[in-house]
């Protein structure tokens, strides 16, 4: 029943490029959200109100102007191609669903209530140190000559001979370490 208003709907909707707004309850609250042909089917999104909305120019004026270029941005640009793969919404769980179940169970058994899981929050400069530090040991790297079997015997003569005779006797004639008492 209804899917000829279904279909003509959607089809009149796709071919005129227009979205509906309309209102719901969702969530045990009235919103607004926004409705858009798509496929055989609609797909509706939830707006949010405008004091539920920060301006941009607000929530970054104190964000500073950094440019960031060369390697780091190479960096960053692997590290997202290495991470980026299809959003499956079934490997995603209702967390807050989940803990309200356990608390729930846990009242209706008798138990006691389980402990609320100790949360560990990043600081927000972590990302970019970590990228200038693997910067930094990819650079290092990079400037390291690369390693043959005929300079690393050459370079390993080359380390003892800097060191002298005298390094290896001097070791062998510290004193031997004490435990303090």
């Amino acid at each position: 029943m209804g899917s000829d208003a279904f279909v003509a709907l959607r089809d009149g909707m796709a071919q005129s490029e227009v979205a509906a707004i309309a209102r719901t309850v969702l969530f045990r609250r009235m919103r607004t959200v926004l409705i858009r042909p798509h496929g055989k089917g609609f797909i509706a999104t939830t707006l949010n109100y405008d004091y539920e909305v920060r301006s941009s120019k607000k929530a970054f004026e104190e964000m500073p102007k950094i440019k960031i270029e060369g390697e780091m941005l190479d960096l960053a640009k692997h590290i997202i191609s290495t991470k980026k793969g299809e959003f499956d919404p079934a490997t995603f769980d209702d967390r807050y669903e989940a803990a309200l179940a356990e608390l729930v169970k846990a009242k209706v058994e008798g138990k006691a209530l389980p402990k609320p899981k100790k949360v560990e929050v990043s600081k927000p400069n972590d990302l970019l140190a970590a990228l200038r530090e693997s910067a930094g040991m990819m650079r290092a790297a990079a400037d390291k000559p690369k390693r043959t079997a005929a300079n690393t015997s050459a370079g390993t003569a080359r380390v003892r001979a800097s060191r002298g005779p005298t390094a290896k006797s001097a070791r062998s004639k510290a004193a031997p370490h004490r435990k303090a008492s």
